[in-house]
């Protein structure tokens, strides 16, 4: 391999006979006026006769044949391969044409793939195209994970590719983007993983329920599988957790409460003038419903007449109760503002909401665990409100007071937020629940440690302020040209590497990171564990038409042979074991066993009947 054509300080041409180029291929430039230099190939070109040399102005060009011919190379008689290369770090002088070229030694690049060991950070994948520095790279990155190529399982051949997590206390947070099918819940499956590895406290935000580690991939070999059963705890929204209603203050609520829709000025009126503070679910509430009755009888004097005509004491305190409401915020909050904050505030009841707390949450995070968040969307988006900023509080509260030189107090560990559909907590151009808190950590968390890691789909609609505050970037196959537009302006991806977005394989990635200094291309390894929610829909419909098939005629087969007169006690015969039925859809079931061949119909004298293939 050799320099030819014109050189610069950053960029030369290199040519061979023996191999293709492979694209983010290192190699080694041996210039015998300054040291070695390392460069990274962008662009590749096999050229022979059949071929024509003008292409677009591409790799081919007058310098570049000039050097082949004086180098000895029979253009237009044989295969030759060319690359342009940039070199890593800028050269002191142009590259000598004629310079060699060859492969590196793993020793060489070392400091420029491995930043730490491999048992403290987060075994994420290979880097692509190091293959060839197999056989010299050191033992213990040999065989550490496992990807999927194509049509197989293979084993890590090329360097295993290490994040430093540590080191996201100088440049914290992580964006992972790409589009449908990119590989991106893949990705984040794989890191979430790695971080569970290291016990690091970590909450994820689960609005698709697909973030359960207890299934082991079925198809690794058990050397390369961990069991992560404990550690992790998964919490649906209502079922396990909840908000402690008396630790809300007026904001909070407010923002609880859109969960349910949208808060009015003159709800959010209410609210200040009838919530009082350490009041509890139900103390609220009946203050609420007091005075929407009171509104409902229209006057003083109506309450009053219902006062005296009450023959229990209770009715009679009710309506005075009622009566004092009426008069101090009648004018000031109108009746349908009140009725519309008690239906918001009744339907985050009865799902359930306010009948838990954030306990186990707490006491999950101080034992190092990951916590999967489960919940739609809207829920997730206002109750994540209320978490994050409870949790990011203590973590701050326990910061300060050890700065401070506070005694006895208590620990609160650094941990990790996680979520998927980032640009629905944090969108740009409009206000969420949630966006506040995630602006905050995404600004300030770092000094706390507390640390962001966000997925979307589209980082164009992410918030600007947040988006910036990502400092480590894994962008798999992205297609709109938006999006592109945003990863370019926000990452060191080159504009080559842009326009290789839309044609990434799934699973492969650019990690564009102030932690490893530039942009790297890396395969994803196989996940060791599975989503609940892998199992093909057709096949999904396939097995339960079977399913429901056999169920039927398990129950029946002692019967046959069926006459259509005896139908109807089939029905109830199905009914006594949970199947239910009408004529017309029974006789379409045994129909589809006919065209399984499982049953044949015949006809008779006293109509039609049912019987068994072969009885």
């Amino acid at each position: 391999m050799q320099v030819v054509g014109i050189t610069t300080q950053q960029e030369v041409s290199v040519v061979t006979k023996e191999r293709p180029f492979k694209i983010n291929e290192i190699i080694v430039i041996e210039d015998d006026y300054q040291k070695n230099q390392l460069g990274e190939v962008f662009e590749t070109m096999s050229y022979n006769r059949y071929i024509p040399l003008n292409i677009n102005g591409g790799l081919i060009d007058s310098n570049v044949l000039n050097s082949l011919s004086q180098l000895g190379y029979k253009v237009g008689e044989e295969t030759i391969h060319l690359a342009k290369i940039r070199l890593l770090e800028e050269a002191e002088y142009p590259i000598c044409t004629g310079a060699k070229v060859r492969k590196p030694h793993f020793k060489e690049v070392k400091d420029l793939f491995i930043k730490c060991e491999k048992d403290n950070g987060l075994l994420l994948g290979e880097i692509k195209s190091t293959e060839d520095m197999e056989n010299s790279m050191d033992d213990e990155l040999k065989n550490t994970l496992c990807i999927w190529n194509k049509e197989n399982i293979i084993n890590q051949r090329g360097v295993p590719f290490i994040f430093d997590i540590k080191k996201m206390q100088q440049y914290p947070h992580i964006g992972i983007f790409g589009g449908s099918g990119s590989g991106k819940s893949f990705g984040s499956r794989v890191i979430l993983e790695e971080i569970m590895k290291l016990n690091i406290p970590t909450v994820v935000l689960d609005p698709h329920f697909e973030m359960d580690f207890s299934n082991k991939c079925p198809d690794l070999d058990e050397k390369y599988l961990t069991d992560f059963k404990n550690k992790f705890t998964i919490y649906q929204i209502g079922v396990d957790v909840g908000v402690k209603f008396e630790d809300l203050n007026k904001n909070e609520l407010k923002k609880l409460l859109t969960a349910s829709g949208n808060i009015t000025d003159s709800m959010s009126n209410v609210i200040d003038n009838i919530y009082k503070k350490r009041d509890t679910y139900m103390t609220f509430l009946k203050r609420l419903e007091y005075l929407a009755e009171g509104q409902r009888l229209g006057s003083e004097k109506k309450i009053y007449d219902k006062m005296n005509t009450s023959e229990e004491v209770y009715e009679k305190k009710k309506y005075s109760d009622i009566q004092k409401l009426f008069l101090e915020y009648n004018t000031k909050c109108p009746a349908a503002s009140v009725s519309g904050v008690i239906w918001r505030l009744t339907r985050l009841y009865n799902e359930g909401i306010f009948s838990k707390d954030i306990q186990p949450i707490e006491n999950s995070i101080k034992e190092g665990k990951l916590i999967v968040i489960q919940g739609d969307m809207r829920l997730i988006q206002v109750f994540s409100t209320y978490l994050l900023n409870k949790l990011y509080h203590k973590r701050r509260d326990y910061k300060d007071a050890k700065y401070k030189e506070v005694e006895n107090s208590d620990f609160f560990p650094p941990f990790i937020i996680v979520t998927d559909e980032a640009h629905n907590f944090a969108p740009k151009g409009y206000e969420a629940p949630s966006k506040s808190i995630i602006k905050e950590i995404a600004q300030e968390g770092r000094k706390y440690g507390v640390f962001l890691i966000l997925a979307t789909q589209r980082p164009t609609l992410l918030d600007e302020t947040v988006t910036a505050q990502l400092n480590t970037k894994f962008v798999f196959r992205t297609v709109r040209a938006s999006d592109i537009a945003t990863i370019k302006e926000e990452t060191d991806i080159s504009a080559d590497e842009a326009k290789r977005l839309p044609y990434l394989r799934s699973g492969d990635t650019f990690v564009s990171s102030a932690i490893m200094g530039r942009t790297i291309p890396v395969r994803i390894r196989m996940a060791k564990s599975t989503s609940p929610h892998t199992e093909n829909p057709f096949d999904e419909l396939s097995l339960f038409i079977e399913s429901s098939k056999n169920k039927v005629f398990d129950i029946i087969k002692t019967r046959f042979p069926i006459k259509e007169m005896e139908l109807d006690d089939i029905l109830i015969t199905l009914e006594r074991n949970e199947i239910n039925m009408n004529i017309k859809q029974l006789e379409s079931e045994l129909d589809r066993l006919v065209a399984d061949e499982k049953l044949v119909k015949g006809e008779n004298m006293w109509g039609y009947f049912y019987d068994i293939v072969d009885k």
